[in-house]
């Protein structure tokens, strides 16, 4: 990829809209997919990468990126720390899952900015990127990833 006309060093803005096929409910790690639909992210020298889930009932976190059993632990943890049929809940057009989802996706987040250096989001070495799906069904997933920096 040729590195764009930005003799000054000003800074870069690019931003992407991309689309997550659906993943059944828990927290799927999703560095490798994110990447795969970045190709501009090497010619950043020094920046930031913000992501953005477009959605209420569902959200962004960054996790251990090595034992699958973490993502199972916090699915767990926080379907008994947010259960469903709570007989409080007032929204439940959706199903039992309806509100929890929206509660989950208020604790955990729907934004993560990363640093970027020489071309790679400088996560840590047991770092990834989680998607948390919190509904049943969900369906497919929209992001905004926002780079800016200097190339």
């Amino acid at each position: 990829m040729s590195k764009p006309n930005n003799p000054a060093g000003n800074p870069v803005w690019q931003q992407h809209t991309i689309r997550l096929a659906a993943k059944p409910r828990g927290f799927h790690l999703i560095t490798h997919e994110l990447l795969k639909q970045l190709p501009e992210l090497p010619l950043f020298r020094i920046g930031i990468a913000h992501l953005f889930i477009q959605h209420t009932s569902a959200s962004l976190s960054i996790g251990e990126n090595a034992d699958a059993t973490v993502r199972d632990d916090l699915e767990s943890h926080f379907n008994r720390y947010v259960p469903e049929n709570a007989p409080y809940y007032l929204h439940d057009y959706e199903g039992s899952d309806d509100m929890p989802a929206h509660i989950k996706n208020c604790i955990i987040g729907s934004s993560l900015s990363i640093p970027i250096n020489n071309g790679q989001l400088q996560l840590g070495t047991w770092q990834g990127i989680y998607l948390c799906e919190h509904r049943n069904h969900g369906g497919a997933r929209q992001l905004v990833i926002t780079l800016n920096g200097t190339h």
